[in-house]
């Protein structure tokens, strides 16, 4: 094997691994959230969306967060922008447990918006050499910057 088809190779697993890692740990997390009675009997907002879109939308986004992040990784990966992705996927994995499980509206409010901001950084700091990968994180955007309305409405009304 040469070293152009072992790193071809060695490119396909790591992408594997990013999209398991991703999906694997986000599908559980939100599998394991029961969002129960408590979430049943808040006050949302009208625009709130049925409760059947949520996991078809995040399997999408975090497939697309995945490659994102691989892109990156390739490219390099102790680069700010790496850390940029990685921090704002803890945040991603963190706020399900504060919003459905610790029931802490404003904290998990806090923790969505920082997750917005690093989306957004992430976008412009992979923008010029990596347009493919700012433009797999723009949906995220509008889906995090969406959920942040509806957890600022519901911790408001609450």
């Amino acid at each position: 094997m040469t070293t152009a088809e072992h790193d071809k190779r060695r490119s396909w697993i790591t992408l594997v691994i990013f999209l398991a890692v991703v999906i694997a740990v986000g599908g559980f997390i939100g599998s394991s959230t029961n969002t129960g009675e408590w979430y049943q009997f808040l006050n949302k907002p009208p625009f709130n969306p049925p409760s059947w879109l949520f996991p078809p939308v995040w399997f999408i986004l975090y497939v697309m967060v995945a490659i994102a992040g691989w892109r990156t990784w390739m490219r390099d990966r102790s680069s700010a922008a790496m850390k940029v992705w990685f921090a704002q996927l803890l945040l991603n994995w963190a706020w399900t447990p504060t919003f459905f499980l610790a029931h802490l509206l404003w904290p998990a409010l806090a923790i969505i918006i920082v997750l917005l901001a690093l989306i957004v950084l992430f976008i412009l700091a992979v923008r010029r050499y990596d347009r493919i990968s700012a433009g797999l994180f723009v949906p995220y955007a509008l889906w995090v910057a969406f959920a942040a309305l509806l957890n600022g409405w519901i911790a408001l009304m609450n």
